[in-house]
Order: structure tokens, then C-alpha cells, then sequence
């Protein structure tokens, strides 16, 4: 016979696993720092030694240099540009995959992820085949006055291609996780379908579509495969009237190539200190409730 399992005296709290098979107290947070900490020294070292090989003359020469602000100013305005975009064409599609069925729907979500992963120049290779020059849809852009090539254009739509998918996906999810039985409340009050999405879906989703539409912002700012094929260098059209120009992370890749190694990593470190300034600006938005959302709610 089997070994009999002792009764529980009536009262008696059952013990939930068994004791000691994890880390427990100060080891398991002492596993967390390690993971955690390791994690952020392969974030942290690689930009201290950006201001390491940097020297502050030429870190201070590259807030100085108006060809660097000129990039600069160009790489916000056209990524600035990709995020409206993305709040006009991305979370509608969001919410149509969360709330409609319809044939392929999967496939749709498969393309969507697509740019996501595709190799950065597949990007340019890919609108460039697309938009090579005679072709009707190059044609078509032409005659409604956006030419794409070495053009404002040509950068938001290649943000667009790489940057809009977050903004999708982060929708999706946020939609998808709004209870429908607030949604049924709502319309069993009178509210159509648009009132209903206005005045409910919408604000419970408003900061996870916040948070994608911030990734997708990063996204664009970052590309530079597609750019360098589609618009290597920008000429004044649409809405930017500068010199001829290019974003800032084509300006750091010359710099690069042309072994200026010091001046790459000095205007590198100038812009990492205006995206963390803009980050922390977000942060402080939370802490001070200038933001309609809480500090670390904004996640999808």
C-alpha cells in the first residue's frame, strides 16, 4: 500500500509549493539587479563612449553648427510629420483588427508586422523599385506635387514604411483590451457606433495608441537604410524651405565615412542629449499630471 498523506487539521492553511525551490528574499533580488544591471550597462556604455571619444570642443562645435541644427530640425519635421500620419492612417486599421472579423485578416496582420523585420535597405530597394522614375505611380506623385526622390517626401513616406506598424499594433492591443461590456453599456444607453468609439473606446485605449505612437516616432527618427537609397540628400520642397540638407542620422554616417570619427561621435552625443532631454520632458509631463495619464501608465 501507498504512504497515507496526513489530514489536515480543519482551520489549517494549505502551504502553496514547496519551500525553497526558488530563490527567495535577497537572491532573487540579487538575480534581478544582475539581469537588470547587465541589461543596462549594454545600454549605457555604448553612449559613454560616445562622450568618452568626443571632446567638449567638439561637442560644443556641434551645437554651434548650423548644418547640425538644419539636420536636426529636418529629422523632427519630417518624423513629426510620419507620426500624423500614423494617428491618421494607423489606429483606424488598429481598431479594425481588433474589432472586426473579416477573410485574411491574419495575412493583414502578418503584412503589417513585415517592416518591422525586413533589413533597413529592403526598405529603400523596396519603394524605390516602386517609384522608380517613368513609373505610374512616380508619375502620379509628380503631378500632384510630391516628388519622393531627394525630397521631404521621400523621408516621411520611408518613416511611414518602418514606423506606422507600431503604432498599429500598439492600437490593436489597446482596443482589444477595452472590455466589451463597457462598450454594450454604452450602446445600450443611445450611443451610436461613432459616439460610442469618441466617447469610450478611444480615452480607455488613448495611452497604449500614446505609447505606440511614441515608438513610432523613435522609429522614424532612427531609419537611415531606406534614406539612404530613397533621399540621400533632401532639396527644399512641401513644407521644408531650408538648404540642401539630410536627416541627422545620414549626416552622422557621412561624417563616419569620411573618417571624422571625433565629429560622428560629437553631433551623435549633441542628439542623444536632445532625445533624452525630450524623453525626460515626457517623464516630468507624468510626474507633474501635464500628461492625461498617470506616471508608468503609458504602456500599451
Amino acid at each position: 500500500m501507498g504512504e497515507r498523506v496526513p489530514e489536515l487539521v480543519p482551520g489549517t492553511p494549505r502551504r502553496r509549493g514547496r519551500p525553497g525551490r526558488f530563490p527567495a528574499g535577497r537572491a532573487w533580488l540579487a538575480l534581478e539587479i544582475v539581469l537588470s544591471g547587465s541589461l543596462a550597462l549594454l545600454f549605457l556604455l555604448p553612449i559613454v563612449a560616445l562622450f568618452t571619444y568626443a571632446p567638449a570642443h567638439d561637442l560644443w562645435q556641434a551645437a554651434e553648427s548650423a548644418s547640425v541644427r538644419q539636420a536636426i530640425g529636418l529629422t523632427l519635421l519630417a518624423s513629426g510629420i510620419a507620426v500624423l500620419v500614423s494617428v491618421v492612417f494607423a489606429i483606424p486599421m488598429g481598431y479594425l483588427l481588433a474589432r472586426r472579423s473579416f477573410p485574411g485578416r491574419s495575412v493583414v496582420e502578418s503584412f503589417v508586422t513585415l517592416p518591422v523585420v525586413v533589413p533597413h535597405l529592403l526598405v529603400g530597394l523596396g519603394l524605390f523599385f516602386l517609384l522608380v522614375p517613368g513609373a505610374p505611380l512616380y508619375r502620379f506623385t509628380e503631378a500632384i506635387g510630391f516628388p519622393v526622390y531627394d525630397t521631404i517626401w521621400g523621408v516621411v513616406l520611408v518613416m511611414v514604411f518602418v514606423s506606422a506598424p507600431y503604432t498599429v499594433l500598439a492600437s490593436e492591443l489597446s482596443f482589444r483590451a477595452v472590455d466589451a461590456g463597457v462598450l454594450e453599456s454604452a450602446r445600450s444607453l443611445g450611443a451610436g457606433p461613432a459616439t460610442a468609439f469618441l466617447t469610450v473606446t478611444l480615452p480607455l485605449a488613448a495611452r497604449g495608441i500614446v505609447a505606440g505612437l511614441l515608438l513610432s516616432w523613435a522609429r522614424a527618427v532612427s531609419e537611415i537604410g531606406g534614406l539612404l537609397i530613397l533621399a540621400y540628400a533632401v532639396y527644399p520642397a512641401g513644407p521644408y524651405t531650408g538648404p540642401v540638407s539630410s536627416t541627422i542620422s545620414v549626416y552622422i554616417y557621412n561624417l563616419f565615412q569620411n573618417g571624422n570619427l571625433a565629429g560622428a561621435a560629437a553631433v551623435s552625443s549633441f542628439f542623444l542629449i536632445i532625445a533624452f532631454a525630450l524623453f525626460l520632458l515626457v517623464r516630468i509631463g507624468e510626474r507633474s499630471g501635464w500628461l492625461p495619464w498617470g506616471r508608468g501608465d503609458l504602456v500599451p
